[in-house]
């Protein structure tokens, strides 16, 4: 037994010595045992694969603008070893206005459309937007803050929301007014959420106009659960806000605004401020805008009145508009005259902050700077000057 095992050692060694020597033909190398041939057709695959995933890399970083890591993590989802393909793809979006800033974050978030064929897939949805009234730089705009609009059906989605916003709004300019402002709004199922929430303002007797209205400025607000929805349309009613008055709609839009979470942050920098629950009611319901500006203004407004112009806080309470203006445009370039004023004792240090800040330009203009162009004929200039800044 031992020399019919040992027979066989040898026959194996010599056969495989051979091989080796002799001139390696497709049938020779078909027998060859893997192990004893380092550069077999899996190990050449591999070798590809890797020099297509270097090229991806690069490509993505040199000629779309990605950092290595985005440019990592897209090449794990689509590979090129030539770069025609990618190059037509990036060609188009330059074609229709896309700057190479743009065209990045498309490619970012969605790396497969360099695989794609622009004319078939990409063209027709820009053709779209184009045949409703959307320029060129509306519809770049359009397609980076939501590049999910490309990789979705044109016949299936995409027309079929943009007609039930037109339908709507019997306007297809007023409709790309609200993709514009909201083009994700083309990506709902408006069906179960605009059309039901819309249904429900009507029920609680809001005008059609004032739906349109709410539709049109802020469209996210009727993407939100409707029981949600009629839940806030319920609150604000018991407000008493009255259904029929566009001041209906815009609680209900700044109820929506950033959620439930943001609604409680703003409450919180009013109590910051001393504000009772009580005031930040009347507030709201005088001018629901206070509870739409962001957390920063509303900060830095309350700072300049209450810290640079030392006035109680609670006055902002019953006149929560001041809080809408622009520091850079009305209030410094207003405030910085009357400082003029009151060093040269022309004007009472108690002055009121409606008739300073919310009266008209013409009025501002006449009773503050021309009033006193004799005793302060620098103050015309003072005051442009702070505007233009």
């Amino acid at each position: 037994m031992r020399m019919i095992v040992g027979f066989l050692r040898k026959a194996l060694v010599l056969q495989v010595r051979f091989t080796l020597t002799a001139s390696p033909t497709p049938q020779s190398l078909h027998f060859l045992p893997h192990h004893f041939y380092p550069f077999s057709s899996s190990s050449t695959s591999i070798s590809t694969s890797e020099r297509s995933e270097s090229f991806t890399v690069s490509y993505l970083i040199d000629s779309c603008g990605l950092s290595h890591k985005d440019a990592l993590s897209a090449s794990k989802l689509l590979r090129f070893e030539t770069p025609e393909k990618p190059d037509s793809v990036l060609a188009f979006f330059n074609s229709h206005g896309f700057s190479k800033s743009q065209t990045s974050k498309i490619v970012k978030s969605l790396p497969r459309l360099l695989a794609s064929d622009p004319d078939k897939t990409l063209l027709p949805k820009l053709q779209f937007f184009y045949s409703k009234g959307a320029s060129k730089p509306d519809v770049a705009k359009i397609v980076v803050s939501t590049p999910g609009i490309l990789k979705r059906s044109l016949e299936n989605q995409i027309i079929p929301s943009f007609n039930f916003l037109k339908d709507f709004l019997q306007s297809d300019e007023m409709a790309i007014t609200v993709v514009k402002r909201f083009s994700r709004i083309l990506l709902f199922d408006l069906h179960t959420y605009v059309a039901s929430n819309m249904n429900a303002l009507q029920e609680f007797g809001v005008p059609k106009s004032n739906i349109a209205g709410l539709l049109m400025y802020r469209p996210m607000a009727f993407m939100v659960n409707p029981n949600l929805f009629r839940k806030n349309l319920e609150e604000v009613k018991k407000m008493g806000f009255n259904p029929s008055q566009m001041k209906f709609v815009l609680a209900i839009q700044a109820m929506r605004a950033g959620g439930e979470s943001c609604w409680e942050r703003k409450i919180d920098i009013y109590k910051k401020w001393g504000w009772s629950e009580e005031e930040i009611r009347l507030a709201f319901t005088k001018s629901p805008w206070c509870m739409i500006y962001s957390e920063d203004k509303i900060m830095a407004k309350m700072d300049f009145f209450v810290n640079k112009m030392g006035r109680e806080s609670s006055l902002i309470a019953h006149r929560p508009f001041l809080i809408g203006l622009s520091l850079e445009k009305r209030i410094i370039p207003r405030y910085s005259v009357v400082q003029v004023l009151l060093s040269k004792g022309l004007i009472n240090k108690d002055i009121s902050l409606v008739v300073l800040f919310e009266s008209t330009e013409k009025t501002f203009l006449e009773r503050f700077v021309n009033a006193y162009k004799e005793e302060a004929p620098q103050l015309i200039k003072l005051y442009q000057e702070k505007i233009n800044l």
